[in-house]
């Protein structure tokens, strides 16, 4: 049985989680809280294998009683957020501080529409309470801490820590030049996202395609806080501009990436179709596009995630002559979107987060 503690301000909220959730066998609401303190008290008492956790609240707030959990009994945290920019952010910050991944509410004036989350939650619920608590541990040490910067593109004041500068890289002679990185990503990524980006240096030499399982209000605030923290630029990606070495462009919400490869540059599209996939964005639909937009010039990469979004994708890559990384089991915090390409033959490489930056530098030349 999957204990889960439900920590909300709103009473309706409170029941309509636990309900949704204690609807599964396998799963028990062994406590609600209306705050933070009250959450801290239900946590220490009943010792949960999964905490959901509001980011508004009175007394402590959702982000504070995170702190707290992960310093002093970690365990996965997953953050209800409101679809606004102001919840993105807040939840963005959480993941950065250790809470596992989030679900979306919908709030409006006339109604609390949180019933479309139900299958979600508790897939995501069953799922994380199952994976080791290594790489939440690891994290979780980070709690409070102030992160490293990297180096300023602007010519603005050295940051206090910057990342140590690589050597640059010349192309061996007789091998094969990447300059498209795909990466698909979805349940725990910001957190692996940022930390495989900001190792990438300035004039990284190829564009950077990313496709996030993430609603369309969360998107833009995770490209701007990843721009903040990465000597690279990181954008929502819009529809026609210009792929350019440097710059990653992180898929809107809702939407998928797509190439349109030019005879002398490749635009960046933006598409709705195909509207009946799973997920939108779809890594699988970005491998599919840019195996047939720029082939064997392309690195896919898979990071942690739940399902197997990216595998059929990447059998075309890999095809076409594409080279695939995947993210190891230990570092992922569901080992599920990797695993299926792992599983399948396809991955060159397995490679944790901690070198994932350093691995597709590497790989842009074999």
């Amino acid at each position: 049985m999957i204990k889960v503690v439900v920590v909300d301000d709103s009473a309706f909220m409170r029941k309509a989680l636990a309900a949704m959730l204690d609807k599964d066998p396998e799963i028990e609401v062994v406590a609600t809280a209306r705050d933070g303190e009250e959450g801290l008290e239900m946590i220490r008492r009943h010792q949960p294998d999964v905490v959901t956790m509001d980011i508004e609240m009175p007394r402590m707030d959702g982000l504070t009683a995170l702190r707290h959990v992960m310093m002093e009994m970690p365990r996965p945290v997953l953050m209800v957020s409101s679809l606004t920019t102001e919840g993105a952010e807040a939840t963005l910050k959480a993941m950065e501080l250790g809470a596992v991944d989030f679900i979306p509410k919908q709030l409006s004036k006339v109604s609390l529409d949180i019933v479309k989350i139900e299958d979600e939650l508790r897939a995501k619920v069953k799922t994380i309470a199952r994976r080791r608590m290594s790489h939440l541990l690891a994290r979780a040490s980070l709690a409070g801490r102030v992160r490293p910067a990297a180096p300023a593109r602007d010519g603005g004041a050295a940051p206090a820590q910057p990342v140590a500068e690589r050597p640059a890289r010349t192309r061996p002679s007789g091998s094969q030049c990447r300059d498209l990185v795909a990466i698909g990503v979805s349940t725990g990524g910001p957190p692996a996202v940022q930390k495989m980006l900001s190792v990438l240096p300035a004039d990284f030499p190829a564009g950077i395609l990313i496709a996030q399982h993430m609603p369309a209000a969360f998107t833009g605030p995770f490209a701007k806080r990843l721009d903040g923290v990465c000597r690279i630029a990181v954008k929502e990606a819009e529809d026609g501009e210009r792929l350019q070495h440097g710059v990653a462009y992180v898929a809107p919400g809702g939407r998928h990436l797509r190439i349109d490869q030019k005879v002398s540059r490749i635009d960046v599209r933006v598409v709705d179709e195909p509207r009946d996939a799973l997920y939108k964005p779809s890594a699988s639909v970005l491998f599919d596009a840019v195996a047939a937009g720029v082939g064997r010039r392309a690195l896919g990469v898979v990071l942690t995630g739940m399902g197997s979004d990216g595998l059929e994708g990447m059998r075309t890559l890999k095809a076409k002559g594409g080279r695939a990384l995947a993210q190891s089991d230990s570092t992922c915090v569901v080992y599920g979107m990797p695993k299926a390409i792992v599983d399948a033959g396809l991955a060159d490489e397995i490679v944790d987060i901690d070198e994932m930056g350093e691995a597709i530098l590497q790989n842009l030349y074999k």
